[in-house]
């Protein structure tokens, strides 16, 4: 398996961890009492901790740059690019991302959410790069 397939995986099984921790307090919740209908689409619930809250945000960040990654990671391997276009950035991709979620759900100051944006913009140069790697 290349290395960038191999952060693709954890960068999947990274996002599944962070839903299932809001599934988990959720479910809990909802054991303890909670009415099913306290979470709406599109809406949080003012009821859910502030930690449960940006996990989901985390969640939803995840969710909005894994398909870009998901389709860099295997186009390069369809294309036999993997080794020299994706491999040698993917951690860096994968390592920012963690960053990012962990800034994001210690809390969103205003230095945590500029370290926030810090490590989004990492992740969108190395797919830029990646990018220009396969097209160009």
């Amino acid at each position: 398996m290349h290395h960038a397939t191999y952060a693709l995986l954890l960068f999947a099984g990274w996002t599944f961890l962070l839903v299932l921790a809001v599934f988990t307090w959720r479910g809990i919740a909802l054991l303890t009492g909670t009415k099913i209908t306290s979470w709406p689409r599109g809406t949080k619930n003012p009821n859910d901790p502030g930690i449960v809250l940006r996990i989901a945000d985390a969640h939803a960040n995840c969710l909005e740059n894994l398909p870009i990654f998901a389709v860099l990671v295997l186009s390069a391997e369809a294309l036999g690019q993997a080794a020299t276009v994706t491999d040698p950035i993917a951690k860096y991709v994968l390592w920012a991302r963690l960053a990012q979620s962990t800034v994001h759900i210690i809390g969103v100051n205003t230095p945590l959410v500029l370290a926030r944006a810090t490590f989004w913009a990492i992740q969108l140069v190395c797919f830029g790069i990646m990018f220009a790697g396969l097209v160009l």
